[in-house]
C-alpha cells in the first residue's frame, strides 16, 4: 500500500508549485498585448471560470481515496474505455510537460554559462537532473513532497520581492484607464491563455492514495491554492503593467520589469526564481506522472508489473522508472513539441468529463453523504461543462486532429494489452 504522507499543507504547496510554473514568467506580456489594462479584468474572469471547475473537482475528488485522480473518477462514472483514454491523455500531458520544462531549465541555465547551449552539455545535464529526481521520488513520497514544499516557497520569494519592491515604482500614467476596450476576440483570447496558467491542480489529485484524509484535505487545498494563485497573479500583472512601459513587446516581462526598478540584480533574482520554479514543477510532474501507470495497473488496464511497490519505501518503483525513462527520451529527442501542442485540449477534455462525472455520480448515489457536497452542485457541474465546451471551441482544428490521433493510439494500446491479457489467461 502507498504511504499517506502528503499532509494538508503539503497538498496546498504541491498545488501552488504545479499551477505557478514557468509560464508566469512570460504571461504578463502575452495577455497585455491582447487586452492592455483590461488584462486585469480578464484575469479575474478567468479565475471565476477556473474556480467553478475547482469546486467540481473538490466534490468529485472528495469521494475517492485511491490513487488515480480524474482517471479514477471517469472509471467510476463512465467505465473502462473512457477512463483509459483520460489516463492515457493525462500521461502524455505529464510527459510532454516534464520534457518541455527540463529543456527550458537548461535554457535558463545558459544565462549563467552559454556552454549549456552545446548539445553534449545540454543532454548530459538533462540526464543528471532526471536521475536525481528519479532517485528522490524512488526514495519515498515524503522526500519528494518535502523537496516540493521547499521549492514552492523558494519560487514565491523572488516573485514576492518583485511585487513588494515594484509597488514603490508604479507609474500611474502606464495605467491608461481611458483605453478603448479590446475587441471581444482579443479579450477572449486573453482569458483562454490565462485558463491554462491556472491549471495543474487536476493532476495533483492523481496522488490521492498518498494524501492524508483526502475527503477533507482535497477540497481545502483546492480552494486555498486557487485563491492564493489568483491574488498572486493579479499582483504580478499589476506591477508589470505599472513599471514596464514596453510590456506588450517584452519576451521576458518580469525579468525586464525587475531590471527597470532593481537593476541587474533584479534580473538575476528573477532568473534564479525561474530556475527554482521550473525545478519544482519538474519534480511535481514526476511525482504525479509516475503514479498514472500505477493507477492504470491497479485497475488492470496496464501490466501488473507497474503496480509493484518498493518493499521499504512503498513507492511504485517500476512506474517511476517508466515515467523517467520515457520522459528523458522525449526530452532528448525534442519530440515533446508535438505533445505540448495538444496539452491544452487534453486538459479541457478532462475538465468536461469530470464535470459530467459529478452529475453521474450524484445521481448514482443520492444517499451517500461522506464527501464534500457542493451546494447547487448541478448548476456548477453544467456551468463547468459549458465553460469547457467554450474553451474547446477556441481550439485549432489541427490540434483537435492531433488529439484524435493520440486517442486512437491509446485505444490501439488498450486493445493490444487486452489481447495479450486474454492470451495469458487461456
Amino acid at each position: 500500500m502507498l504511504k499517506r504522507e502528503i499532509t494538508k499543507w503539503d497538498l496546498v504547496l504541491l498545488m501552488i508549485n504545479t499551477i505557478v510554473g514557468a509560464g508566469i514568467f512570460g504571461l504578463p506580456s502575452k495577455i497585455f498585448s491582447l487586452s492592455g489594462v483590461y488584462s486585469l479584468p480578464a484575469l479575474f474572469l478567468c479565475a471565476l471560470i477556473v474556480f467553478i471547475l475547482v469546486l467540481n473537482f473538490a466534490e468529485v475528488g472528495s469521494r475517492f481515496d485511491k490513487t488515480g485522480g480524474p482517471y479514477l473518477y471517469i472509471y467510476s462514472a463512465f467505465g473502462r474505455i473512457p477512463a483509459f483514454v483520460v489516463g492515457w491523455l493525462m500521461l502524455l500531458t505529464r510527459i510532454a510537460a516534464y520534457a518541455a520544462l527540463i529543456n527550458l531549465f537548461v535554457t535558463y541555465l545558459s544565462f549563467f554559462n552559454p556552454i549549456f547551449i552545446l548539445p553534449a552539455y545540454r543532454n548530459t545535464l538533462m540526464v543528471v537532473i532526471t536521475l536525481i529526481l528519479t532517485w528522490l521520488n524512488y526514495r519515498g513520497v515524503k522526500n519528494s513532497t518535502l523537496f516540493n514544499s521547499y521549492f514552492a516557497v523558494a519560487k514565491i520569494i523572488p516573485l514576492f520581492i518583485f511585487i513588494v519592491v515594484g509597488s514603490f515604482y508604479l507609474k500611474p500614467e502606464l495605467f491608461d484607464l481611458g483605453q478603448t476596450p479590446p475587441p471581444l476576440t482579443d479579450f477572449s483570447a486573453s482569458v483562454l491563455i490565462l485558463i491554462f496558467a491556472f491549471t495543474g491542480f487536476e493532476a495533483v489529485l492523481i496522488n490521492t492514495g498518498e494524501i492524508r484524509d483526502p475527503r477533507k484535505n482535497i477540497p481545502f487545498a483546492l480552494v486555498v491554492s486557487m485563491v492564493f494563485v489568483t491574488v498572486f497573479y493579479a499582483m504580478i500583472q499589476f506591477v508589470s503593467i505599472g513599471t514596464l512601459p514596453g510590456l506588450a513587446d517584452s519576451e521576458r516581462p518580469i525579468t525586464d520589469a525587475a531590471q527597470v526598478f532593481m537593476g541587474p540584480a533584479g534580473g538575476l533574482l528573477i532568473t534564479i526564481g525561474a530556475l527554482v520554479s521550473i525545478g519544482g514543477a519538474m519534480n511535481a510532474m514526476m511525482l504525479m506522472g509516475s503514479r498514472l501507470p500505477f493507477a492504470l495497473s491497479e485497475e488492470d488496464q496496464f501490466p501488473k508489473f507497474f503496480g509493484k511497490l518498493h518493499p521499504k519505501f512503498h513507492t511504485p518503483v517500476n512506474s517511476i522508472l517508466l515515467f523517467a525513462f520515457v520522459s528523458l527520451i522525449v526530452s532528448l529527442t525534442g519530440s515533446f513539441t508535438y505533445a505540448v501542442s495538444i496539452t491544452v485540449i487534453n486538459k479541457v477534455l478532462v475538465f468536461v468529463m469530470v464535470s459530467a462525472a459529478m452529475i453521474k455520480l450524484r445521481k448514482a448515489d443520492k444517499n451517500k453523504t461522506n464527501y464534500f457536497k457542493l451546494p447547487y452542485g448541478f448548476v456548477f457541474a453544467f456551468s463547468g461543462i459549458a465553460a469547457s465546451i467554450w474553451l474547446l471551441a477556441g481550439s485549432e482544428i489541427k490540434e483537435l486532429y492531433d488529439v484524435l490521433i493520440a486517442i486512437a493510439a491509446g485505444i490501439i494500446l488498450y486493445i493490444i494489452f487486452g489481447f495479450i491479457k486474454q492470451e495469458k489467461e487461456k
